[in-house]
C-alpha cells in the first residue's frame, strides 16, 4: 500500500483496506465511508457533489459519464496502489407515469443507477481481480418488486440485480460479487421528489448506518465465503416482501 492506505484494523480485527464508494457524497454512501474508515480502511469517493466530502480523497464525477468514472477509477486506484473494494450507491430517481417523466431524465435514471454501476465496476476490474477483491452494488427492495409511477427506478435496479448476478457468475473465483436490498432509508434521496413521492411518515425508513454495517459484514467475509444477496429494510418496511 501507499502512505495513503492505512494498515490499522477495527475492532474486531478486520480492516477492509481501500474501497472505492460511489455516491459517497451524503446519505447511504456518507454512512458507508465513515464505516470504512471505522474499520480501519482508506475510503475514496466518487460523486458528483464533493462539498460535504472531508477528510478523504473524492473525486467530482457524474457517474452516468462512462469516460469520466473509468478515468476517475484508475486516478483512485493508482493512488492507493490498488483497490480492496468497490460500492457502487450512487443513485437518483424521477417519479411519476411514464408518459409524464421527460425521457432524458427517465434515461438518466438509468444512466446513473444501472450504467454507472457497471461502468464502475468495469473499471475497477482490473485491480479487483489483483486483489481477489469485491464488489458491492447497491440495488432495492423495487429491484425485486415493482411499483407504479416508478418505471425507471425499478427498471434501473431490476437492471442492477441481473448485473450483479452475471457479474457473480462471470468472476466465480476471483472476485466476490454482493448485492445489498435496502429499504427506504433515512436520507436526502427523497428531497427533490413532489411531495405526492415523498414518505409521509419516516418512522419506517430504516437509519443508512444500519445498512453500512451490513455492508462490511460482506466485506469482512473469508475469500472462500461470499454473502451473494442481502435484503436489510425496517421492520416495518412497507414494499417487501
Amino acid at each position: 500500500m501507499t502512505e495513503n492506505a492505512t494498515t490499522t484494523t477495527g475492532t474486531n480485527g478486520f480492516n477492509p483496506g481501500r474501497v472505492l464508494v460511489t455516491g459517497g457524497g451524503s446519505g447511504l454512501g456518507a454512512a458507508i465511508v465513515q464505516g470504512v474508515i471505522r474499520a480501519g480502511g482508506t475510503p475514496v469517493v466518487l460523486d458528483r457533489d464533493i462539498s460535504r466530502v472531508t477528510g478523504v480523497k473524492a473525486f467530482e464525477v457524474d457517474v452516468a459519464d462512462r469516460q469520466a468514472v473509468e478515468k476517475a477509477v484508475q486516478e483512485a486506484a493508482e493512488m492507493m496502489d490498488g483497490l480492496d473494494a468497490v460500492v457502487t450507491a450512487a443513485g437518483i430517481d424521477r417519479c411519476g407515469a411514464l408518459d409524464t417523466v421527460p425521457a432524458d431524465q427517465w434515461e438518466k435514471v438509468i444512466g446513473v443507477n444501472l450504467m454507472g454501476t457497471a461502468s464502475t465496476a468495469r473499471a475497477a476490474l482490473p485491480y479487483l481481480k489483483k486483489t481477489h477483491g469485491r464488489v458491492v452494488t447497491i440495488a432495492s427492495t423495487l429491484g425485486i418488486k415493482a411499483v407504479g409511477d416508478a418505471t425507471a427506478y425499478c427498471a434501473s435496479k431490476f437492471g442492477v440485480m441481473g448485473f450483479s448476478q452475471a457479474l457473480a457468475a462471470e468472476t466465480a473465483g476471483q472476485i466476490g460479487v454482493t448485492t445489498i436490498i435496502p429499504g427506504g432509508m433515512k436520507t436526502r434521496f427523497f428531497d427533490d421528489r413532489d411531495e405526492q413521492y415523498k414518505p409521509q411518515d419516516d418512522s419506517r425508513l430504516n437509519d443508512p448506518e444500519r445498512v453500512a454495517e451490513a455492508i462490511l459484514f460482506a466485506l469482512s467475509q473469508p475469500k472462500s465465503c461470499e454473502i451473494r444477496e442481502m435484503v436489510i429494510a425496517h421492520a416495518e418496511e412497507g414494499s417487501w416482501p
